[in-house]
This record gives C-alpha cells, sequence and structure tokens, in this order.
C-alpha cells in the first residue's frame, strides 16, 4: 500500500508560485496513479492533477491547465505539484492521493490512500 505525506503548503499572493510535494513509501512495481485534491472551506473535495507514475500521462482540471504541473521523481519516489500564477479561489487544502492501477480517475472513491493534506492560502 502506498502511503502519501504532503508538503510545501503555505500562504503566498495572487500571481505567485508554490510547489507541492507528495512522497511516497510502500511503492512496488506495480502501476499507480497519483494524484491531487483540494478542498475548499464549505466546499466538496474536487480532482485537480494525476499522473500514470509508470508512464508520465497526466491530466488535469480545466481551471489549472497552463498554471499547474504534475510530475514525478521516480529515484525520490516523490510526485510535485508546480503552482503558477496562483489565484485566491485555489485557496484549499491540498490532497495527495494513490490508486493501484493504469487509468486516470476524477472520481475521490477510485482512490484507496490519502495523505493529510497540506494548506494553500492565496491572498489578494
Amino acid at each position: 500500500q502506498v502511503q502519501p505525506v504532503e508538503s510545501g503548503g503555505g500562504l503566498v499572493q495572487a500571481g505567485g508560485s508554490l510547489r507541492l510535494s507528495c512522497t511516497t513509501s510502500g511503492r512496488t512495481s506495480a502501476e499507480y496513479i497519483m494524484a491531487w485534491f483540494r478542498q475548499a472551506p464549505g466546499k466538496e473535495r474536487e480532482f485537480v492533477a494525476a499522473i500514470n507514475w509508470s508512464s508520465g500521462l497526466t491530466y488535469y482540471l480545466d481551471s489549472v491547465k497552463g498554471r499547474f504541473t504534475i510530475s514525478r521523481d521516480n529515484a525520490r519516489n516523490t510526485v510535485y505539484l508546480q503552482m503558477n500564477s496562483l489565484k485566491p479561489e485555489d485557496t484549499a487544502v491540498y490532497y495527495c492521493a494513490a490508486r493501484r492501477g493504469s487509468l486516470i480517475y476524477r472520481i475521490i472513491g477510485e482512490y484507496n490512500n490519502w495523505g493529510q493534506g497540506t494548506q494553500v492560502t492565496v491572498s489578494s
């Protein structure tokens, strides 16, 4: 079982950048999808981006395309979310999640393993 641990959140002004990291333990040679979700106060958790660990195939929420980039470092067992041109509406707790398999899903229930989350606050 892959266990994600997030880091890298913080406070940034609108237009700024942050890089979130998701370090995993327990990963084997099996295929995994790693994803980032976020949950803003009073809102449901939503899909942000995902990557197929083996192929590098990625998928993004429309509102973050061109601003966020998901990537992985196999040697460090780490997935990153580079967030540029941040907006106040990006403010949320960001969660890293993992699912075994090769298909990317945007559905929360498809992901079995979750990190504790890291807070991202974008001030206007």
